[in-house]
């Protein structure tokens, strides 16, 4: 039996997709470009910050194509 789906739904689901992405995108950058600060801040190299960044964003885009991209 195959479930129909109205298309309120669908139109819910990207709506949801297009908040869940950009989210992603912000925490990854913002959650490892905080630990590549701390790490910067530690360790005294101030080349972590940026590559926690990078990374933060490399990890993100990564996840959504998992999440939304197949």
């Amino acid at each position: 039996m195959s479930e129909q789906r109205k298309p309120e739904e669908d139109g819910r689901d990207f709506a949801n997709a297009a908040w869940s992405i950009p989210s992603y995108l912000v925490a990854g950058m913002l959650a490892y470009g905080g630990i590549g600060w701390l790490l910067g801040r530690w360790l005294g190299v101030e080349a972590f910050f940026p590559i926690g960044i990078v990374f933060g964003a490399v990890l993100a885009v990564y996840v959504v194509y998992v999440k939304y991209g197949r």
